[in-house]
């Protein structure tokens, strides 16, 4: 499995020392842009190309997707921030900029972007 192949569902952005085992994301963002409670559940609720186990990547998984980001492509706004799983506090979370690659955490009620992920 290569980085940037369609798989499982996805894009492949990440493989582990097997070759055999990673994560993809799902080829567009989620349609709009979602509160830190809400997006977890979308994510967690999301069925595309027959897959059902999405989630809403950590910090460290979302920053190797932004890593990979031209080669998955499918980003409606780099400018925008996209939510991690991670929570920082009770009331924020980890998210990170697109545009730049800078993580921050931001109240868990602003709308940020959303891209599931899941295993392989």
């Amino acid at each position: 499995m290569n980085i940037g192949e369609e798989h499982g569902g996805g894009i492949v952005f990440f493989v582990d020392g097997t070759l055999e085992h990673g994560l993809v994301a799902a080829k567009e963002d989620l349609s709009e842009r979602f509160s830190w409670f809400d997006a977890k559940a979308v994510c967690h609720d999301f069925v595309d190309n027959g897959y059902s186990d999405w989630f809403l990547p950590n910090k460290d998984q979302l920053n190797m997707l932004y890593l990979q980001k031209s080669i998955v492509g499918g980003f409606a706004d780099y400018s925008t921030g996209y939510w991690s799983s991670s929570e920082f506090t009770v009331t924020n979370a980890w998210l990170q900029l697109f545009v730049n690659g800078f993580q921050s955490h931001g109240h868990k009620r602003y709308l940020n972007r959303v891209r599931a992920v899941r295993f392989f």
